[in-house]
């Protein structure tokens, strides 16, 4: 079986239980695979990135074959705006977030709720140096354990969402993303929209954010912020203290 999201945004779960730990998000249009069934829930694998969780079942919609397939193999897609909305029959109006999909508006067989957009799209690959503009969309964002949009969004989301933006596919996880690109010998190699990722004591890779000029970095760390990045690690003005060790600068573009 497989599904799409027709809401705006729904929680991944680590569990089959409202309580559960939420592990991800998928956005509106967003589709997968749904790999079992337990009552209420659904064990869903995202077709972008390959994540797994548990959804509610009442919280997408089932879609064939034969569609799942003909979304993955279109071009993406995606809201360019912070938020805006889409309309339906009976003025209904949703809004929904940065970086939803909407590929599956043009499918009337998939598109049974009749929604429709008017606002501002992006799609295809962009220039690196478009990537540092395409975060600053996420500037303040507050942090969130599994996020993925600006009202709430974790290191390894914001990385994703900023990349996926201009065209690029980053796995979901710092530690998988850790494992994409080339690893850089110095800061001064790095240019900007690299990424920068940052282990603990066990050298489990535990945060990434995104390399700026001047030894500058975004990242979200309690938000989306911009700190400087030195031989140790991002150093926080407003602390007056390191607060995550570099481990590797890698070049995925």
């Amino acid at each position: 079986m497989f599904g799409i999201c027709n809401l705006a945004i729904i929680p991944l779960r680590f569990e089959p239980n409202d309580r559960s730990e939420i592990v991800s998000q998928v956005l509106f249009g967003e589709h997968f695979k749904i790999l079992e069934t337990q009552k209420q829930w659904s064990k869903i694998k995202l077709q972008y990135d390959g994540y797994e969780g548990w959804i509610d079942s009442k919280q997408c919609q089932i879609i064939s074959t034969e569609q799942f397939d003909l979304l993955s193999n279109e071009p993406i897609v995606l809201n360019a705006d912070l938020i805006d909305y889409i309309t339906a029959p009976a003025n209904l109006l949703m809004p929904i977030p940065l970086a939803a999909s909407l590929s599956f508006l043009n499918h009337e067989a998939i598109n049974t709720s009749k929604f429709d957009f008017e606002g501002t799209t992006t799609t295809g690959i962009k220039d690196k140096n478009n990537l540092i503009q395409t975060s600053f969309l996420y500037l303040n964002a507050p942090y969130l354990w599994g996020g993925k949009t600006p009202f709430g969004i974790d290191c390894s989301g914001f990385t994703q969402m900023v990349y996926k933006l201009n065209g690029y596919k980053l796995l979901r996880d710092a530690s998988e993303q850790a494992m994409q690109g080339e690893p850089l010998s110095f800061i001064e190699e790095s240019e900007p929209g690299d990424l920068a990722f940052f282990d603990n004591d066990e050298g489990k890779i535990i945060h990434v954010g995104i390399m700026m000029e001047n030894n500058y970095i975004i990242h979200a760390s309690g938000k989306v912020r911009i700190d400087r990045l030195d031989h140790l690690g991002i150093y926080n003005g407003e602390i007056n203290k390191h607060t995550h060790k570099l481990r590797v600068i890698k070049k995925i573009i």
